[in-house]
């Protein structure tokens, strides 16, 4: 059995986490001279954090390319190999749920959803509404791979659902939700999710998965918009509801 080398290439993964880092720094400090003017400890708290980002961003990255990305097309082939093939729309209605959970842009739109609603939309809440949504994106996805779907099919009613329901929600739903979706196509899901997708298209016969593999990340963005809008519409006809109460009283 070969032993992995986890470490290799390792140095072209610094190089790059520092070129897309260094000059949001170098912005940050120009700023500090000129504009902000922050206390001598918080600037060095402040580049203490792009340290520790540096740090974390590349061992992420070296994850990914040693364990993700392989795993990834591997349990793809294998499940496209199977003789139920049908068995990959629930699995991939799984994956997509906790896929979720181990996206870190995700706890932070959560975190801060929370925190400028006062509460009023709880972070479990729209971790739920969230992961819901995906797991329903990644278990089409797989629908759309089975049966040579064509993807505008789903995405073009997609976007029209979603465009009639921002008329019915409120702005501060509508901006979440279109946030959610941005958010949710993180690097979990890109470097796992879609690695799968492509392994399954290229497992099964007579799919091309340049054309079935790709196309996950679009519906996956899709998905939370979709999820937050219906969320905002039932907080919209529960405060109705109350409102009814109220006036009864």
């Amino acid at each position: 059995m070969n032993e992995i080398q986890i470490f290799t290439g390792f140095t072209h993964v610094l190089q790059e986490v520092a070129m897309a880092l260094i000059p949001l720094a170098i912005i940050f400090l120009f700023l500090q001279i000129w504009l902000l003017k922050f206390p001598k400890q918080r600037v060095i708290n402040i580049l203490k954090g792009l340290f520790l980002t540096f740090i974390g961003l590349s061992f992420f990255l070296q994850g990914v390319y040693v364990g993700f990305l392989p795993v990834g097309e591997i349990i793809g082939k294998a499940l496209g190999a199977l003789y139920h093939n049908w068995l990959l729309i629930p699995i991939g209605f799984v994956l997509g749920f906790v896929a979720i959970f181990a996206e870190p842009a995700v706890r932070v739109l959560n975190y801060e959803v929370e925190k400028a609603s006062g509460g009023f939309i709880p972070q479990q809440l729209m971790l739920y509404t969230l992961s819901l949504g995906v797991a329903i994106s990644v278990a089409l996805a797989m629908a759309r791979i089975l049966f040579g779907l064509p993807l505008w099919s789903i995405i073009i009613p997609g976007y029209i659902i979603a465009f009639a329901m921002t008329h019915y929600s409120t702005p501060s739903f509508v901006a979440i939700a279109f946030d959610s979706g941005g958010v949710a196509t993180g690097p979990m899901t890109v470097t796992f999710i879609l690695t799968m997708a492509l392994g399954v298209a290229s497992a099964i016969e007579g799919r091309d998965p340049l054309l079935e593999g790709f196309g996950m990340i679009a519906l996956v963005a899709l998905a939370p918009i979709l999820s937050v809008l219906t969320l905002g519409l039932l907080y919209n006809q529960k405060g109705k509801e109350n409102e009814r109460s109220l006036t009864d009283i």
